[in-house]
């Protein structure tokens, strides 16, 4: 194998099985190396300058991480990470600060929402996907303000609240904190007195 496709597996390696071409060029490897290891199956490309190792493609949300880095993962998809509900996501919701450029990531089936630059990382937390690999998402009290706030399914959000009631780990003061910030909470307030 040649020095360039070793270094290139142990870049592999060292950033959890993606690499971007970009990383690959910034150490003066030949971008036709990533080629070579495609046509032999050793990676393959999971987006424009993006590949993998054939393993990883399976845990679609640390590609989509990757690949849109500044996103983070929140709303239904948040709650799903968290175990809060029970309903698999039919798609991605990922939120960007206000002014990024979200073609691309919408058209990659990821429903993408922007946030003010002051509220963009209120409540960000990292928490592990299914595969176990670490993924930027909202805490559980900034996504229950979120859905509250963009007007999901009512019994969807009814499902979180009570979930989040329930919970051992709630933390009231942190979720009013964030309501107040958020502007939503009234509404906040009206579950809590229902379910506590």
């Amino acid at each position: 194998m040649s020095e360039n496709k070793q270094r290139i597996k142990q870049m592999l390696l060292e950033n959890r099985g993606l690499i971007t071409a970009k990383q690959v060029s910034a150490c003066r490897i030949p971008r036709q190396r990533l080629t070579e290891m495609i046509d032999s199956h050793e990676i393959v490309r999971v987006g424009r300058g993006v590949y993998a190792l054939p393993q990883v493609l399976e845990d679609e949300m640390f590609v989509l991480q990757y690949r849109f880095s500044r996103g983070i993962f929140s709303h239904e998809t948040a709650l799903y990470l968290h175990g809060v509900t029970d309903r698999t996501p039919h798609y991605f919701v990922m939120t960007f600060p206000q002014g990024y450029n979200t073609e691309s990531v919408k058209q990659n089936g990821v429903n993408a929402k922007t946030a003010v630059a002051r509220l963009y990382e209120l409540g960000l937390t990292v928490i592990f996907s299914h595969a176990g690999q670490p993924l930027k998402a909202y805490n559980i009290e900034r996504t229950l303000c979120d859905i509250i706030k963009s007007k999901s399914d009512i019994q969807f959000i009814n499902q979180a609240m009570k979930a989040y009631a329930n919970s051992k780990e709630k933390n009231i003061s942190k979720l009013l904190t964030y309501a107040d910030e958020l502007r939503v909470k009234p509404k906040i307030l009206t579950y809590l007195e229902v379910l506590l």
